[in-house]
């Protein structure tokens, strides 16, 4: 049962027959807000990234060769670029086959000394597949 002819119109209408909708108030307060919570937000994830970083106290650090000399030991040869008048801590570490730690190890490199070349013998639980620096921090 049709009640209306509609013809080439629109089935529901056109938007001139519907009934106006309600003014709506506060919009900029609510972007506001929205905009100070991003900032906020945006503001604590950039401060978490940088901490991270350890505040730019990192020395670069380049692994030259590394060697696995039996099934409790490996040795690493590499790299660090540090500034003259500062010490640096490097942690070293040894992973097995599933790429769990095996062995550890912190080399102190004293001040007074640049860029310096090292090579290091590591003790391991199991046998290593590789060895790699894990962080080098100015001190």
């Amino acid at each position: 049962m049709v009640t209306r002819d509609v013809g080439n119109g629109p089935v529901l209408g056109t938007p001139d027959e519907l009934p106006d909708g309600p003014r709506r108030r506060g919009r900029l307060v609510v972007h506001v807000v929205i905009g100070v919570l991003v900032a906020i937000i945006a503001g604590g994830w950039g401060y978490v990234m940088w901490s991270m970083t350890a505040g730019g106290s990192e020395a670069p650090a380049q692994v030259i060769m590394f060697d696995v000399v039996g099934p409790t030991q490996a040795e690493i040869t590499f790299q660090v670029y540090k500034p003259d008048d500062r010490a640096a801590v490097c942690r070293i570490r040894a992973l097995d086959v599933n790429h769990g730690e095996v062995g550890s190890k912190e080399v102190r490199i004293p001040a007074g000394e640049g860029s310096k070349q090292l090579k290091e013998s590591l003790d391991t639980s199991a046998r290593a597949t590789s060895v790699h620096v894990q962080y080098c921090n100015l001190v």
